[in-house]
């Protein structure tokens, strides 16, 4: 359950990024709040990763900011990464162990929710599977134990980089489905996709990268 009474704000201001000597993006400005879902868009190249690892703190704007109510994420440090879930292209999940001790260890390294850990598996589809060792899941089921780290944890901001990949229809309509209750729930989403994201109870903004290239 997400910790509620705080009118959290994600704000980009004036953002550019420059990859290999070509400007990927610049003049980028938007705000989130609570209950709301970013999507970002555009061509293969265009900086969407880039933008999401800026939100994420792991990687510097070459110009502009990026504030969380009010003040530069880069000053907050731990006391904006607390309120963060990143995952990104690569599960980061380990292969030699179960879904049940992967799903512990993001617990351990985050803040815990009142979720159990079965119940997180239920959730994505992965009951019955706890004491599989990771590895002998398949690509998709592997992809939604990743996403399931989120469920475990007491996280405000999900930055997702292409959350579907691998996944199945039905598996996409899975963790749509969490992503919904997240944003329901008071949470806030940026989010990459090349599939169409589906998202019935939350208010979304789109931007495309590939309109605000030099």
């Amino acid at each position: 359950m997400i910790e509620t009474g705080n009118n959290n704000m994600l704000e980009a201001h004036a953002l550019e990024c420059i990859r290999d000597d070509r400007t990927l993006f610049s003049g980028l400005a938007f705000r989130l709040e609570r209950g709301q879902a970013l999507i970002l868009e555009g061509r293969n190249g265009s900086g969407k990763t880039s933008l999401l690892r800026i939100l994420c703190g792991i990687r510097l704007a070459d110009a502009g900011t990026v504030t969380w109510d009010g003040t530069d994420i880069g000053k907050l440090g731990p006391d904006y990464h607390v309120h963060t879930a990143y995952v990104g292209h690569r599960d980061g999940i380990k292969l030699d162990l179960t879904p049940l001790e992967n799903l512990a260890m993001a617990r351990a390294l985050g803040k815990p929710n009142d979720t159990t850990l079965e119940a997180a598996l239920e959730k994505v589809d992965l009951y019955g599977f706890e004491d599989v060792l990771t590895r002998n899941l398949s690509a998709g089921q592997q992809r939604r134990l990743a996403l399931a780290r989120l469920l475990v944890t007491d996280t405000v901001l999900w930055i997702l980089d292409e959350p579907f990949t691998s996944l199945d229809v039905h598996g996409i309509q899975v963790i749509e489905e969490l992503l919904d209750q997240h944003t329901s729930s008071g949470g806030m989403l940026a989010v990459t996709s090349h599939h169409a994201v589906n998202l019935a109870s939350t208010t979304i903004q789109r931007i495309n990268l590939s309109d605000l290239a030099a």
